[in-house]
């Protein structure tokens, strides 16, 4: 069975509720065990022990929230070889997969071991609360099953 950490950081729910949906699409696909941990309460021995690992952030003004950041610059400190990595952000204006991008720049420079094995995900949230539109959240799931081919090689 596939082991997935999911990181994230959220403060109104959206974040966690995307890696949520994403996981629930790979399940539809195959046995995954997932485990949710907020930023500032993650388990490096679970991060280990992971088969994948996906990191979800808000878009803080076109970048990731600090802790998320810094949990990418602690990364880099463990032996991850070859894990594969997805991240996810949510968003409510203009800067549409630009924390994505910035994530996925950091992850590669600061853990090269680790393997970013699609272009991360961006999704739309109404309002700096939420929620998430029906059609955003099909999108997260529809990720969470096109991830499931890649995942299993």
């Amino acid at each position: 069975m596939l082991k997935i950490v999911v990181i994230y950081d959220s403060k109104y729910g959206n974040t966690k509720q995307v890696g949520e949906e994403i996981i629930a699409g790979i399940k539809d696909t195959m046995g995954t065990q997932a485990k949710m941990s907020k930023v500032r309460q993650i388990n490096f021995d679970d991060i280990i022990a992971a088969d994948a690992i996906f990191i979800g952030s808000p878009n803080h003004f076109g970048k990731a929230t600090r802790s998320i950041k810094k949990c990418i610059d602690e990364l880099g400190k463990i032996n991850l070889n070859r894990i594969p990595v997805v991240v996810f952000d949510t968003y409510i204006g203009g800067d549409f997969e630009k924390t994505v991008k910035k994530m996925e720049k950091q992850l590669i420079e600061k853990v090269p071991a680790l393997k970013v094995i699609t272009p991360g995900l961006s999704i739309k949230v109404k309002g700096v609360r939420g929620p998430i539109p029906e059609e955003e959240l099909s999108k997260c799931r529809q990720f969470g099953v096109k991830l499931a081919k890649p995942l299993k090689e």
